[in-house]
């Protein structure tokens, strides 16, 4: 078939190589612009465009899409059979949607509706789910709200980050995008319908996601939340004014634990870091590292830290 592929980062690069290797016609990849990265700020291509440079594809970098009539022009031009939109970071106009004969197909890394918006695999993992997987739909103007095309599940394991799973999704979602270009050009797919009262969103992270609360969640709810929001926001806390961040946590309680002290409250015991928890429930923190400081080792963090009595987090 001939396809328009749109998508940015590293997520969208398995699906773009897989259609390459699958012998589809590709006459133009559209990608976000170059953006600052990093401390230097130094302008850098975003990997889907690192990627179809390299297989010698056509590629464009509109800053906006919905009334750029150049754009425009250049798709209606192409004609093509399919839109193939993975992680592209811009909402499908509905002229676009409305170009290719098979419409606009989408791979979303959760198992919608469950999930619908831009952190799926985040708050997957942040919720505690054990099962997620990738969908790919027909795109239409809700956000994540198209016709389900074919599902794939997979399983979270009980340690695993969300950055983890993007690259697990990443890598399983690509044949499946095959697959269903296969299917629906064939008419062996019928699209089905979600179901909007089982519907979960995933909005975008912000850095505040990343505070623990530790009067409102327990300690698997916390670690929950560490996991899914690995690499960013992260995890972090408050501790004598500074900001806290907390690299790596375990569940477990001090063998002198009480089950009567507040949440928040902080308790060493053989060079070992605890904080309690909403209900009674017991972190221990193993990585941390102190506003402007490097990370560290609970142990050697608290040989070089006077906590004060009845010091808190918070």
């Amino acid at each position: 078939m001939k396809l328009v592929f749109c998508g940015t980062p590293q997520f969208a690069v398995p699906t773009l190589e897989a259609l390459i290797a699958a012998g589809h016609e590709i006459p133009l990849v559209v990608t976000q612009p170059d953006r600052p990265v990093g401390r230097t700020q130094e302008r850098t291509a975003p990997p889907v465009k690192q990627t179809a440079v390299g297989a010698g594809l056509a590629v464009t970098q509109p800053e906006k899409i919905r009334y750029n009539e150049e754009f425009r022009a250049r798709l209606d031009s192409i004609a093509p059979d399919a839109i193939v939109v993975v992680a592209y970071g811009r909402i499908v106009p509905p002229w676009m949607l409305a170009l290719p004969r098979l419409g606009c197909i989408n791979l979303h890394a959760s198992l919608l509706p469950k999930y619908r918006g831009a952190a799926p695999i985040q708050w997957a993992v942040a919720m505690g789910e054990t099962v997620t997987g990738n969908t790919t739909m027909l795109l239409e103007e809700g956000l994540d709200t198209g016709p389900i095309l074919l599902q794939q599940t997979m399983e979270i394991g009980p340690e695993q980050t969300a950055a983890e799973l993007f690259d697990a999704l990443a890598e399983a979602g690509a044949p499946l995008m095959v697959e269903t270009l296969a299917g629906l050009d064939a008419g062996r797919i019928t699209p089905r319908r979600q179901d909007d009262a089982q519907a979960t969103l995933a909005p975008l992270l912000t850095r505040d996601d990343g505070r623990m609360d530790f009067a409102a969640r327990t300690a698997t709810e916390l670690k929950n939340r560490w996991r899914g929001f690995q690499t960013w926001p992260g995890a972090y806390a408050m501790l004598q004014g500074k900001k806290l961040i907390v690299h790596r946590m375990a569940m477990g309680a001090p063998q002198a634990a009480s089950s009567s002290v507040e949440p928040g409250a902080v308790h060493v015991e053989n060079h070992r870091l605890f904080v309690v928890c909403a209900h009674g429930t017991w972190l221990e923190l193993l990585d941390v590292q102190m506003e402007g400081k490097k990370r560290m080792a609970a142990a050697e963090f608290l040989r070089g830290m006077q906590l004060a009595a009845g010091a808190r987090l918070g």
